[in-house]
């Protein structure tokens, strides 16, 4: 799985509406409001590269209120959720054994 964060800078007023309407593109699974320079920030997971570059230069320029973007590519996922789900598995592990 490929993953992309492009951050953006939405129309005054919009961000809501435009929020809505990026999540409703295929390949965008979530869109967060932000604090700092940019307004959103959508994660953006597809299978192929070429499907990213769709998104981004399809899709998300037909929403008006997006004024500006910068597109980062993920090379690594580091998660918290991955570690608890590791370590859990020990715990029961160790648990049975007993």
């Amino acid at each position: 799985m490929i993953t992309a964060l492009v951050m953006m800078n939405i129309e005054r007023h919009q961000i809501t509406a435009t929020a809505q309407a990026i999540l409703d593109i295929p390949g965008v699974t979530e869109v967060y409001s932000v604090t700092g320079e940019w307004d959103l920030v959508a994660i953006l997971r597809t299978a192929q590269y070429d499907e990213i570059a769709d998104v981004v230069t399809g899709h998300f320029t037909r929403v008006d209120a997006i004024t500006r973007t910068q597109t980062m590519m993920a090379f690594q996922c580091y998660s918290n959720r991955d570690m608890e789900r590791l370590w859990s598995l020990g715990e029961e592990e160790g648990a049975r054994e007993t």
